[in-house]
């Protein structure tokens, strides 16, 4: 199944898919707070077109993985953070690890050094994937979310990147 999986950069046209696959995959198990995009304009400008790797099979765009720098600070230029989204039918069928493979390798064409990501302690099955794909916690924010009816901690992890 993996062999029809193809990775390309986020495009202008690729808004509104995107947008539908965000208020598919982030609820309350995987967010501290629903993302609701108000316009195409609105995502564009926090997601603008080159700052995802989208992953699709045939003509089904299947998920995505965004990456910026943390930081507006030269210092801080050495890491991307991240996010990835895979649609629920398309889960467990390798996107989310071709997606990770792939923003790797063009991170080490980047320059960077580092990706990190945030995840909820609550979403055990997101933790054991990025354990998976390389990624060590590096920090902890103890009960930092509270989220139906329990507080949460938001755990922090990074891995590093191989210079190619």
């Amino acid at each position: 199944m993996s062999d029809s999986i193809w990775i390309r950069l986020s495009q202008m046209g690729d808004a509104g898919a995107l947008m539908e696959l965000d208020s598919l995959v982030w609820d309350e198990h995987s967010t501290p707070a629903q993302i609701e995009w108000k316009s195409r304009e609105h995502y564009l400008q926090k997601c603008p077109p080159g700052s995802q790797l989208i992953a699709g099979i045939g003509e089904e765009i299947c998920g995505y993985l965004g990456f910026d720098s943390p930081t507006p600070l030269e210092s801080n230029r050495h890491v991307y953070d991240i996010n990835i989204a895979i649609h629920p039918s398309y889960q467990r069928r390798g996107v989310g690890r071709k997606l990770m493979e792939a923003v790797k390798q063009h991170a080490a064409g980047q320059g960077i050094r580092k990706l990190s990501l945030r995840v909820l302690a609550s979403n055990s099955e997101a933790f054991a994937f990025y354990q998976s794909c390389g990624f060590m916690e590096q920090g902890r924010l103890v009960e930092e979310f509270y989220l139906d009816g329990q507080y949460v901690d938001d755990i922090l992890m990074w891995c590093p990147v191989e210079a190619h």
